[in-house]
Protein backbone atom coordinates (compact mmCIF):
# COMPACT_ATOMS: atom_id res chain seq x y z
CA UNK A 1 0.00 0.00 0.00
CA UNK A 2 1.34 3.99 -0.69
CA UNK A 3 2.08 5.72 2.02
CA UNK A 4 0.29 8.63 0.40
CA UNK A 5 -2.94 7.09 0.32
CA UNK A 6 -3.18 6.64 3.91
CA UNK A 7 -3.18 10.47 4.96
CA UNK A 8 -6.62 10.63 3.47
CA UNK A 9 -7.94 8.80 6.65
CA UNK A 10 -8.83 11.84 9.34
CA UNK A 11 -6.61 9.42 12.50
CA UNK A 12 -3.45 9.99 12.68
CA UNK A 13 -0.72 7.17 11.29
CA UNK A 14 1.81 5.61 13.43
CA UNK A 15 4.71 4.08 12.40
CA UNK A 16 8.34 2.82 13.64
CA UNK A 17 12.19 2.93 12.17
CA UNK A 18 15.06 0.69 12.43
CA UNK A 19 18.36 0.31 10.91
CA UNK A 20 19.62 -3.20 9.54
CA UNK A 21 21.52 -5.07 11.85
CA UNK A 22 25.12 -5.66 11.35
CA UNK A 23 25.62 -9.05 13.17
CA UNK A 24 23.90 -12.27 14.12
CA UNK A 25 23.51 -10.68 17.62
CA UNK A 26 21.39 -7.59 16.52
CA UNK A 27 19.90 -9.55 13.96
CA UNK A 28 18.13 -11.20 16.32
CA UNK A 29 17.14 -8.19 18.49
CA UNK A 30 15.83 -6.60 15.99
CA UNK A 31 13.55 -9.70 14.29
CA UNK A 32 12.32 -9.78 18.18
CA UNK A 33 11.77 -6.01 18.14
CA UNK A 34 9.31 -6.25 14.71
CA UNK A 35 7.40 -9.19 16.27
CA UNK A 36 6.96 -7.48 19.86
CA UNK A 37 5.61 -4.39 17.90
CA UNK A 38 3.68 -6.01 14.73
CA UNK A 39 0.59 -6.33 17.09
CA UNK A 40 0.15 -2.76 17.65
CA UNK A 41 -0.43 -2.67 13.72
CA UNK A 42 1.81 0.01 12.41
CA UNK A 43 0.57 1.90 9.37
CA UNK A 44 4.06 1.11 7.99
CA UNK A 45 7.82 0.84 9.09
CA UNK A 46 10.75 2.42 7.33
CA UNK A 47 14.42 1.02 7.10
CA UNK A 48 17.18 3.34 7.36
CA UNK A 49 19.77 3.07 4.78
CA UNK A 50 23.86 3.43 5.51
CA UNK A 51 26.74 4.86 2.92
CA UNK A 52 28.58 1.87 2.43
CA UNK A 53 27.81 -1.24 0.18
CA UNK A 54 27.08 -3.49 3.02
CA UNK A 55 24.88 -1.83 5.31
CA UNK A 56 22.65 -1.04 1.57
CA UNK A 57 23.08 -4.97 1.00
CA UNK A 58 21.55 -5.64 4.73
CA UNK A 59 18.73 -2.49 3.55
CA UNK A 60 17.19 -3.69 0.50
CA UNK A 61 17.39 -7.09 2.22
CA UNK A 62 15.14 -6.26 5.49
CA UNK A 63 13.27 -4.41 3.40
CA UNK A 64 11.64 -6.75 1.37
CA UNK A 65 11.92 -9.53 4.10
CA UNK A 66 9.72 -7.54 6.12
CA UNK A 67 7.49 -6.30 3.07
CA UNK A 68 6.66 -9.76 1.71
CA UNK A 69 7.72 -12.75 4.80
CA UNK A 70 5.99 -10.56 7.66
CA UNK A 71 3.28 -8.57 5.19
CA UNK A 72 3.70 -5.66 7.18
CA UNK A 73 3.83 -1.76 4.52
CA UNK A 74 7.35 -1.19 4.17
CA UNK A 75 9.13 2.47 3.18
CA UNK A 76 13.06 2.03 1.90
CA UNK A 77 15.01 4.98 3.02
CA UNK A 78 16.97 6.31 -0.36
CA UNK A 79 19.82 8.70 -0.14
CA UNK A 80 22.42 10.44 -2.39
CA UNK A 81 25.40 9.29 -0.76
CA UNK A 82 27.70 7.51 -2.80
CA UNK A 83 25.32 6.83 -5.61
CA UNK A 84 25.54 7.18 -9.45
CA UNK A 85 22.00 7.61 -10.81
CA UNK A 86 22.50 4.03 -12.62
CA UNK A 87 23.50 2.37 -9.39
CA UNK A 88 20.24 4.03 -7.27
CA UNK A 89 18.14 2.95 -10.72
CA UNK A 90 19.08 -0.06 -9.76
CA UNK A 91 18.42 0.16 -6.75
CA UNK A 92 14.72 1.34 -7.07
CA UNK A 93 14.57 -1.13 -10.13
CA UNK A 94 15.09 -4.56 -7.31
CA UNK A 95 12.23 -2.37 -4.92
CA UNK A 96 9.42 -2.30 -7.52
CA UNK A 97 10.64 -6.02 -8.53
CA UNK A 98 10.01 -6.34 -4.98
CA UNK A 99 6.61 -5.25 -4.25
CA UNK A 100 8.41 -2.05 -2.78
CA UNK A 101 5.97 0.93 -3.06
CA UNK A 102 7.27 3.31 -1.08
CA UNK A 103 10.89 5.57 -0.65
CA UNK A 104 12.22 8.08 1.52
CA UNK A 105 14.44 10.29 -0.32
CA UNK A 106 16.89 11.79 1.49
CA UNK A 107 20.43 13.79 0.71
CA UNK A 108 21.95 12.02 3.19
CA UNK A 109 24.86 12.61 5.60
CA UNK A 110 28.88 12.29 4.22
CA UNK A 111 30.44 9.12 5.27
CA UNK A 112 32.50 9.10 8.48
CA UNK A 113 35.36 10.12 6.86
CA UNK A 114 33.49 13.28 5.34
CA UNK A 115 33.43 16.78 6.70
CA UNK A 116 30.99 17.66 3.40
CA UNK A 117 28.65 16.02 1.39
CA UNK A 118 30.13 15.41 -1.97
CA UNK A 119 28.00 14.46 -4.90
CA UNK A 120 28.98 11.05 -6.69
CA UNK A 121 29.74 11.40 -10.37
CA UNK A 122 26.97 11.35 -12.13
CA UNK A 123 24.98 11.56 -9.06
CA UNK A 124 22.77 13.32 -7.50
CA UNK A 125 23.88 16.92 -5.30
CA UNK A 126 20.13 17.11 -3.78
CA UNK A 127 17.22 15.09 -2.72
CA UNK A 128 14.61 17.29 -4.45
CA UNK A 129 16.50 15.75 -7.79
CA UNK A 130 16.62 12.13 -6.30
CA UNK A 131 12.84 12.77 -5.89
CA UNK A 132 12.55 14.04 -9.15
CA UNK A 133 14.41 10.94 -10.88
CA UNK A 134 12.27 8.46 -8.54
CA UNK A 135 8.56 9.89 -9.67
CA UNK A 136 10.26 10.01 -13.15
CA UNK A 137 11.13 6.46 -13.37
CA UNK A 138 8.56 5.01 -10.94
CA UNK A 139 5.76 7.70 -10.55
CA UNK A 140 3.43 5.33 -9.18
CA UNK A 141 5.44 4.86 -5.88
CA UNK A 142 4.93 7.11 -3.32
CA UNK A 143 8.17 9.43 -2.06
CA UNK A 144 8.46 11.15 1.31
CA UNK A 145 11.32 13.63 2.14
CA UNK A 146 12.81 14.30 5.64
CA UNK A 147 11.72 17.85 7.46
CA UNK A 148 13.55 19.87 10.16
CA UNK A 149 11.31 21.32 12.96
CA UNK A 150 14.77 22.68 14.68
CA UNK A 151 16.10 23.64 11.22
CA UNK A 152 18.92 21.80 9.41
CA UNK A 153 22.38 21.95 10.79
CA UNK A 154 24.09 22.51 7.20
CA UNK A 155 21.54 25.51 6.48
CA UNK A 156 21.38 28.16 9.31
CA UNK A 157 19.32 30.24 6.92
CA UNK A 158 15.36 28.76 7.56
CA UNK A 159 14.09 30.86 4.60
CA UNK A 160 16.27 28.98 2.38
CA UNK A 161 16.21 25.59 4.22
CA UNK A 162 11.95 26.20 3.57
CA UNK A 163 12.84 26.30 -0.08
CA UNK A 164 14.99 23.17 -0.25
CA UNK A 165 11.79 21.68 1.40
CA UNK A 166 9.62 23.12 -1.42
CA UNK A 167 11.90 21.89 -3.81
CA UNK A 168 11.49 18.85 -2.56
CA UNK A 169 7.31 18.86 -2.21
CA UNK A 170 7.94 20.49 -6.15
CA UNK A 171 9.59 17.57 -7.88
CA UNK A 172 7.04 14.91 -6.69
CA UNK A 173 7.25 14.32 -2.34
CA UNK A 174 4.21 12.76 -1.36
CA UNK A 175 4.92 13.91 2.52
CA UNK A 176 7.50 15.17 5.04
CA UNK A 177 8.71 12.94 8.29
CA UNK A 178 10.09 14.92 10.58
CA UNK A 179 13.54 15.10 12.13
CA UNK A 180 12.69 13.92 16.05
CA UNK A 181 11.99 16.79 18.33
CA UNK A 182 11.54 17.35 22.01
CA UNK A 183 9.36 20.41 21.91
CA UNK A 184 5.75 20.39 20.31
CA UNK A 185 6.68 24.28 19.93
CA UNK A 186 8.85 23.49 17.37
CA UNK A 187 7.01 21.32 15.17
CA UNK A 188 4.23 23.68 14.94
CA UNK A 189 6.31 26.69 14.32
CA UNK A 190 7.46 24.33 11.31
CA UNK A 191 3.80 23.34 10.09
CA UNK A 192 3.34 27.05 9.72
CA UNK A 193 6.79 28.01 8.22
CA UNK A 194 5.32 25.05 5.42
CA UNK A 195 2.21 26.70 5.52
CA UNK A 196 3.41 29.75 4.26
CA UNK A 197 5.77 28.71 2.21
CA UNK A 198 2.92 26.86 0.05
CA UNK A 199 4.04 23.59 1.25
CA UNK A 200 1.01 21.33 1.58
CA UNK A 201 1.23 17.88 1.96
CA UNK A 202 1.59 15.89 4.93
CA UNK A 203 3.67 16.37 7.97
CA UNK A 204 4.57 13.07 10.21
CA UNK A 205 5.76 13.74 13.29
CA UNK A 206 9.58 12.20 14.68
CA UNK A 207 9.54 11.47 18.23
CA UNK A 208 12.34 9.40 20.02
CA UNK A 209 11.88 8.45 23.39
CA UNK A 210 14.56 9.04 25.88
CA UNK A 211 15.57 5.46 27.44
CA UNK A 212 18.95 5.59 29.16
CA UNK A 213 21.78 8.07 30.42
CA UNK A 214 23.64 7.02 27.49
CA UNK A 215 20.63 7.04 24.83
CA UNK A 216 20.60 10.80 26.80
CA UNK A 217 23.64 11.88 25.51
CA UNK A 218 23.66 10.35 22.30
CA UNK A 219 20.62 11.70 20.74
CA UNK A 220 22.09 15.50 19.65
CA UNK A 221 24.96 13.31 17.62
CA UNK A 222 22.11 10.49 15.77
CA UNK A 223 19.95 13.86 15.02
CA UNK A 224 22.43 17.10 15.07
CA UNK A 225 20.46 20.05 16.25
CA UNK A 226 18.37 18.39 18.41
CA UNK A 227 17.87 20.26 21.78
CA UNK A 228 16.07 19.41 25.18
CA UNK A 229 13.92 21.86 26.46
CA UNK A 230 14.80 23.02 30.07
CA UNK A 231 12.44 21.19 31.85
CA UNK A 232 13.23 17.87 30.23
CA UNK A 233 16.84 18.18 31.24
CA UNK A 234 15.92 18.84 34.93
CA UNK A 235 14.14 16.07 34.81
CA UNK A 236 17.05 13.88 33.41
CA UNK A 237 19.46 15.15 35.54
CA UNK A 238 16.73 14.53 38.92
CA UNK A 239 16.63 11.15 37.63
CA UNK A 240 19.34 8.90 39.33
CA UNK A 241 19.08 5.26 37.26
CA UNK A 242 18.54 4.67 33.46
CA UNK A 243 15.55 2.65 34.94
CA UNK A 244 14.11 6.13 36.24
CA UNK A 245 15.56 8.48 32.67
CA UNK A 246 13.57 5.63 31.06
CA UNK A 247 10.50 6.61 33.10
CA UNK A 248 10.83 10.55 32.36
CA UNK A 249 11.66 9.90 28.78
CA UNK A 250 8.61 7.80 27.83
CA UNK A 251 6.69 9.84 29.79
CA UNK A 252 7.77 13.11 27.82
CA UNK A 253 7.33 11.10 24.24
CA UNK A 254 3.75 10.19 25.79
CA UNK A 255 2.65 14.24 26.91
CA UNK A 256 4.09 15.03 22.94
CA UNK A 257 2.39 12.08 21.23
CA UNK A 258 -0.87 13.05 23.04
CA UNK A 259 -0.32 16.83 22.03
CA UNK A 260 0.26 16.19 18.61
CA UNK A 261 -2.42 13.94 18.14
CA UNK A 262 -4.91 16.84 19.87
CA UNK A 263 -3.66 19.28 17.66
CA UNK A 264 -4.67 17.03 14.11
CA UNK A 265 -1.05 16.16 13.13
CA UNK A 266 -1.05 13.77 10.45
CA UNK A 267 1.10 11.20 11.92
CA UNK A 268 3.57 10.15 14.41
CA UNK A 269 6.86 8.30 13.46
CA UNK A 270 8.75 6.31 16.25
CA UNK A 271 12.56 6.17 16.11
CA UNK A 272 13.08 2.77 18.33
CA UNK A 273 16.57 2.42 17.58
CA UNK A 274 15.65 -1.12 17.15
CA UNK A 275 13.99 -1.78 20.45
CA UNK A 276 10.31 -2.07 21.59
CA UNK A 277 9.62 -1.64 25.08
CA UNK A 278 9.47 2.49 25.35
CA UNK A 279 7.32 2.84 21.94
CA UNK A 280 4.47 -0.28 23.52
CA UNK A 281 4.50 1.52 27.01
CA UNK A 282 3.77 4.94 25.17
CA UNK A 283 1.31 3.08 23.14
CA UNK A 284 -0.70 1.75 26.18
CA UNK A 285 -0.45 5.55 27.67
CA UNK A 286 -1.88 6.97 24.89
CA UNK A 287 -4.68 4.38 24.92
CA UNK A 288 -3.64 3.19 21.76
CA UNK A 289 -3.24 -1.01 22.84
Amino acid sequence: MKISTLFNDKQPTFSFEFFPPKTEKSSATLLKTINELAPLNPAYVSVTYGAGGGSRDLTKNLVVDIQNELEINTVAHLTCVNASKDETREVLDFYHENNIQNILALRGDPPRDEERFTASLNGFEYAAELVAFTKKHYPEMSVGVAGFPEGHFSTPNRQLEMDYLKAKVDAGADYICSQLFFDNRDFYDFVERCEIAGINVPIVAGIMPITSKSNFNRIPSLALGARYPAKLLKAIHRADTDANVANVGIHWATSQVLDLINNGVAGVHFYTLNRSKATQKIYKYVGMC
